[in-house]
């Protein structure tokens, strides 16, 4: 398969793909979110020239899953996703841990501190690295990315257990040379074997207790084995370095870190952590007994620094350990951050440092999302505000109408995670009363499919009466077109069963529910007359395609 060496500018998410290209990958699963959804857009391109079996899973547990399965059957897999859809996975994700793996798997999450591309928090998936005792590399460059997917990978192998990749948002985005192997353009499809194995497979007690066991035995060698791994090093030579700081960084915080030294002209010592979960005991234990103060540059959280306080506690090293009084917690990193702490720490004066300030009041606001010019979006919402009854309840979902929240429609009241909108309404709606506020829920196509179902189920079966209005626009648009059930088309572009939502809806008990194109709006105003008083749940599907991708069709 391997040709010659090429080196090519890539993005941090490609170089995942190569990287797991290299490694043999033969069954790659994902629900597209960013900042990881190229590796999915990547592989729905090529998967069939490279016999991958690739799929867009409804959702990120049945995505995990689905790689369970492939896994227990002896394929190598690869499952992408943001940080919020390990939440949604978490349930599968913690046995998973128990049982281990079969075939290799490396799990994929990408993180969004600054939450450019995030509604809801700057969660920091490392906290399911500590919960879950998953393995953890943390990649800081694209070369990284391609380098650690293929570590991952033999890590799994090697110990049988599935390893996270955690990037961030710059380290997916990040476009930087690349040197990689050049790969034939086909491979024969594998085709795995599943070989029956309840000792390993089955989470019941009081197996399941010996599982964690030999969990904690597996994660303790783990430790050892990064502790020789290049992944962790030192830059700057202990011999010529000043020893009146040391500093530990992981992903992106190194690359600042580095930078900042730089430009301080400095040679200070920095341990640079590879691998998150678990840490290199030992490797930091000698690092850091060398000096009498270590500063910890990670991004968001503070878990290296306190894992770090921890060894240092536990191996009786008398040092001042610092990080989260000097960095923020809020946003992304800086270069200038980083100069920031260092100066604080050495007492070093630092001149024309434009970006000292996490004051977000004093910097260039940020530009306002709003919707494409043309989104169907634009015909139903002024519809909908203006029949709501006073005092309606707005419940938002994630998706291209998050953007209903802001100017001009401003008509949320409550934004949370997938689905969610028709879940949280239905408890306002039992809230309130039969005489109390209506609520009305909108939701796009692919967020319906992804977890609004249960959601909508819940509410007919306990009685309820929200109006949940699905903005159906033919594909998951926000994330970058990615396909859904209801398009009729699968990951690869390839024909498959269309899921008709009206035909759902109804099959989940709702008896009010239309479909219609609010391109003629008085058919939605009419339907929203009659459904508003209804007291049960009731449906509108307005279906009409998403703008952007109607022109891209037409250019075909």
């Amino acid at each position: 398969m391997e040709n010659n060496k090429k080196n090519e500018v890539l993005m941090g998410n490609e170089a995942i793909v190569q990287g797991a290209l290299e490694a043999g990958v033969d069954f790659v699963t994902m629900y597209p979110g960013c900042p990881s959804a190229e590796i999915g857009d990547e592989f729905g391109r090529i998967a069939k020239d490279y016999g991958v079996h690739y799929e867009i899973s409804t959702n990120e547990k049945v995505a995990l899953e689905a790689a369970v399965g492939a896994s227990f059957s002896g394929l190598k897999s690869l499952v992408a996703m943001k940080n919020f859809g390990v939440n949604v996975c978490s349930e599968v994700l913690l046995p998973l841990l128990y049982t281990g793996t079969k075939g290799p798997m490396v799990i994929v999450v990408g993180d969004d501190p600054g939450c450019w591309s995030s509604a809801q928090t700057e969660e920091n998936s490392r906290a399911f690295s500590l919960m879950a005792h998953i393995p953890t590399l943390e990649p800081a460059s694209a070369q990284e990315c391609h380098e650690f997917t293929k570590l991952a990978f033999e890590i799994s192998e090697k110990f049988n257990v599935p390893v996270m990749v955690r990037t961030t948002i710059r380290v997916a985005h990040e476009r930087s040379p690349v040197e990689f192997e050049s790969l034939s353009s086909y491979k024969v499809h594998k085709d795995g074997k599943f070989e029956k194995n309840f000792h390993q497979y089955v989470t019941l007690p009081p197996r399941v207790l010996e599982m964690k066991k030999e969990l904690l035995e597996k994660t303790e060698k783990i430790s050892k084995y990064f502790e020789s791994l290049k992944i962790n090093r030192i830059e700057n030579s202990l011999k010529i370095g000043n020893l009146k700081l040391g500093i530990i960084t992981s992903g992106v915080a190194h690359v600042h870190t580095m930078e900042a030294l730089r430009d301080l002209d400095l040679k200070t010592p920095v341990l640079k952590l590879g691998s998150f979960y678990p840490l290199p005991k030992k490797k930091i234990a000698n690092f850091i007994k060398k000096f009498k103060q270590v500063l910890v540059v990670e991004e968001l959280d503070p878990y290296l620094e306190r894992e770090i306080k921890i060894i240092a506690q536990e191996e009786n090293i008398k040092i001042k350990i610092i990080g989260e009084d000097l960095l923020p917690q809020i946003g992304e990193l800086n270069v200038a951050l980083v100069e920031n702490a260092i100066a604080k720490v050495l007492k070093l004066k630092i001149k024309n440092n434009k970006l000292l300030t996490t004051n977000y009041s004093l910097q260039t606001p940020r530009r306002t999302a709003k919707l494409c010019d043309g989104c169907p979006y634009w015909l139903a919402l002024p519809v909908i505000k203006r029949l709501a009854p006073e005092g309606t309840i707005f419940g938002g979902d994630i998706g291209c109408n998050m953007m209903t929240g802001l100017a001009p429609h401003n008509m949320q009241d409550y934004l949370f995670c997938m689905g969610s909108s028709i879940g949280i309404g239905h408890g306002v709606s039992k809230a309130v009363g039969t005489k109390g506020q209506k609520v009305i829920t909108t939701m796009g196509d692919g967020t319906f499919f992804h977890s609004g179902m249960a959601g909508l189920i819940n509410a007919v079966y306990n009685k309820s009466n929200p109006l949940m209005i699905i903005l159906d626009n033919r594909i998951t648009a926000m994330t970058g077109h990615q396909q859904n059930p209801g398009m009729g088309l699968n990951g690869m572009w390839e024909a498959s069963p269309e899921m008709n939502i009206e035909e759902i809806v109804r099959a989940l008990g709702v008896k009010n529910v239309k479909t219609l194109d609010q391109g003629n709006p008085g058919e939605l105003e009419s339907t929203m007359k009659e459904f508003l008083t209804k007291d049960e749940v009731s449906v509108i599907i307005c279906k009409r395609i998403c703008a952007i991708l109607d022109r891209r069709q037409k250019k075909q």
